[in-house]
C-alpha cells in the first residue's frame, strides 16, 4: 500500500519540533506509574517467549527504547522523522535507530519479539490502521506481543472509532479502546490486558493501552 499523505506532513511537522520535543518528552513513560509497569510487562512477557528483539515504532528521541534496554531486553528504534533518529542517536549511541514506516516496514517476516507502538498511531488516518496492525502482525515472531498506547475517547464501545483533535504537531485521533481491540484482534491478535488511565495533571484526554499477544504456532 502506498503510504497516506498524512505521513509527510506528520514527519515533516515533528522534524520542525524536534528539539523541542525532545527536551519536553524524552521518556514519555516516566512521571507515568501505570505505564512503567506496561512497558516492563512488555519486556518481561518478551523476555520469557525469548522470540526476538524489541522494535520501538514512532521511537522518537528514543528514551523509551533505552527504557526497554535497561529492562533486558534488545531493543531498537523506527521513526519517520529524520530529525528525530538523528536525536536518538546522538542520546544512545550504543542503541540502534532506523528511520522507517509503520506502512511498510523495513523488518523481515516473523522477526520481532515484541512491538511497542506508544502514540505512534494517533496520527494515522482511522481508515488506514488496519494496515497497520497487518504490519505489527506480519514483523512478530509467532509468541511475540504488541503493546499500543494512544488517546482514548470517553465512549469505550467501537462506535465513534475515533475522534479527531488538533494535536500540538499535527491532526491527531482518540481512539476506542474496544476498536483497538477489534483491529488487533481482526489481525489475528489475542488480547491479554487493557487499561485506560484517566488524565494526569496538565493532560487533556484519557489514554488507552492494549497488551496483545500473536499466537504461536500449533
Amino acid at each position: 500500500m502506498i503510504e497516506s499523505s498524512s505521513l509527510d506532513h506528520t514527519r515533516a511537522a515533528y522534524d520542525a519540533v524536534a528539539t523541542l520535543y525532545a527536551e519536553l518528552f524524552r521518556d514519555s513513560v516516566e512521571g507515568h506509574p501505570l505505564d512503567r509497569a506496561l512497558v516492563t510487562a512488555l519486556a518481561e512477557y518478551v523476555r520469557a517467549a525469548d522470540a526476538g528483539p524489541v522494535a520501538d515504532l514512532g521511537c522518537g528521541p528514543g528514551g523509551t527504547t533505552a527504557r526497554l534496554a535497561s529492562l533486558g531486553v534488545t531493543a531498537f528504534g523506527v521513526d519517520a522523522s529524520p530529525a528525530m533518529i538523528e536525536l536518538a542517536r546522538q542520546e544512545y549511541p550504543d542503541l540502534r535507530f532506523d528511520e522507517g514506516s509503520m506502512y511498510a516496514l523495513d523488518i523481515e517476516d516473523g522477526t520481532l519479539g515484541g512491538v511497542l507502538a506508544w502514540y505512534s498511531i494517533i496520527h494515522t488516518p482511522p481508515e488506514d490502521l488496519p494496515v497497520i496492525f497487518a504490519e505489527f502482525a506480519r514483523v512478530l515472531a509467532p509468541g511475540g506481543h504488541l503493546l499500543v498506547g494512544f488517546f482514548a475517547t470517553d465512549d469505550d464501545s467501537p462506535h465513534p472509532a475515533a475522534e479527531p483533535f488538533d494535536h500540538k504537531v499535527s491532526l491527531a485521533y482518540r481512539l476506542s479502546i474496544d476498536h483497538i481491540a477489534d483491529l488487533a484482534s481482526k489481525a489475528g491478535f489475542t488480547e491479554i490486558g487493557r487499561l485506560r488511565r484517566e488524565p494526569g495533571e496538565n493532560e487533556r484526554f484519557k489514554h488507552g493501552r492494549l497488551l496483545a499477544r500473536k499466537p504461536a504456532k500449533p
